[in-house]
């Protein structure tokens, strides 16, 4: 039997996995084209700032990669190998910066977990219980920190009361559509039924294990702490005139009021809601900025190259 040669000046297909590889890095690219005035500005505030709190910032920063793994893991009663989901959450945070908030980091950790063997119903399951954790924990950090420090925001000089009507209405709105929607599609209706049959099955399952429970909930609390502690050490670093429980309060309020926007990683959108809390909290509004464009930098843009390096390294591997 011959083999067959492909005719002379006939280039070589590449493989699609080597193709979608080489997506990251060219997603990265365009994002910090358009972004390089947010970025120039941004890497200028860090000269100026004092390198040992940026140095607890960049830590804070890494320790948020280790506490998402633990979240995972404990969203999930089947045993995740752990190196490979600890490179999974720095490559899930580098496509959530790159995809609309919330779906890159989902579809890498739902890639993630099939590859592992856990079933898509299971792994959907995990993902849903996974998100409702860190929101329940995050607006309760956020209540408790209120109920201790009830004059840390000072919004009515910042966003207009009237506007707080418009904002309820138009949620409320936005409920009574989705659930009309869901009771009128009967396929729609059946198969949101089904998922929350398994989602409840998942919920049970997982909480009947200490370890797993203690590893969804403490990483959930972890993260947004850490979170809240590098915005707190990037304030610090640039002498923002904001206590640091005020920072953190800022900063848990500015991310909530966020969440829903479809924005690449909130990029934009996080920035400015975050100098207006942080304005509300009484910082000024050039030091503020200054802060959130350092922040951002620590946060996102130095992570974002390895962490697109790593996922296309991920793919290569078949690991998602």
């Amino acid at each position: 039997m011959t083999a067959v040669r492909l005719p002379q000046g006939l280039p070589r297909r590449l493989p699609v996995r080597q193709v979608l590889c080489l997506v990251p890095l060219a997603l990265v690219l365009v994002v910090a084209v358009q972004h390089r005035s947010v970025l120039a500005e941004g890497f200028g505030h860090l000269r100026s700032a004092e390198w040992p709190w940026l140095v607890v910032a960049a830590a804070a920063t890494c320790l948020t990669w280790v506490a998402a793994a633990f979240t995972r893991q404990g969203a999930v009663v089947q045993r995740l190998p752990a190196r490979r989901l600890l490179a999974t959450q720095f490559a899930a945070g580098a496509a959530n910066h790159l995809l609309p908030t919330g779906l890159g980091a989902s579809a890498v950790n739902l890639r993630f977990m099939t590859v592992c063997g856990v079933p898509l119903a299971r792994s959907s399951a995990a993902l849903a219980l996974y998100m409702l954790a860190e929101a329940i924990t995050r607006t309760g950090l956020l209540l408790v920190l209120l109920v201790a420090f009830p004059d840390a925001l000072r919004l009515g000089g910042v966003v207009p009361s009237s506007a707080a009507g418009p904002l309820l209405f138009a949620a409320a709105g936005a409920v009574c559509v989705a659930v009309a929607v869901l009771l009128s599609v009967r396929r729609l209706r059946t198969a949101v039924l089904s998922f929350l049959r398994t989602a409840l099955y998942e919920a049970r399952t997982v909480h009947s294990r200490p370890a797993r429970a203690l590893a969804l909930w403490g990483g959930s609390l972890a993260f947004p702490v850490l979170q809240a502690a590098g915005l707190t050490a990037v304030g610090r670093a640039m002498e923002l005139p904001v206590p640091p429980a005020h920072m953190a309060i800022a900063y848990l309020a500015a991310t909530l009021a966020v969440a829903a926007v479809p924005t690449p990683g909130g990029i934009g959108s996080v920035e400015a809601a975050l100098v207006v809390a942080l304005v509300a909290a009484g910082g000024p509004v050039a030091v503020a900025t200054a802060v959130v464009l350092a922040f951002r930098i620590i946060t996102v843009w130095l992570p974002l190259l390895p962490g697109a390096l790593t996922l296309g390294a991920l793919m290569r591997l078949k690991v998602i």
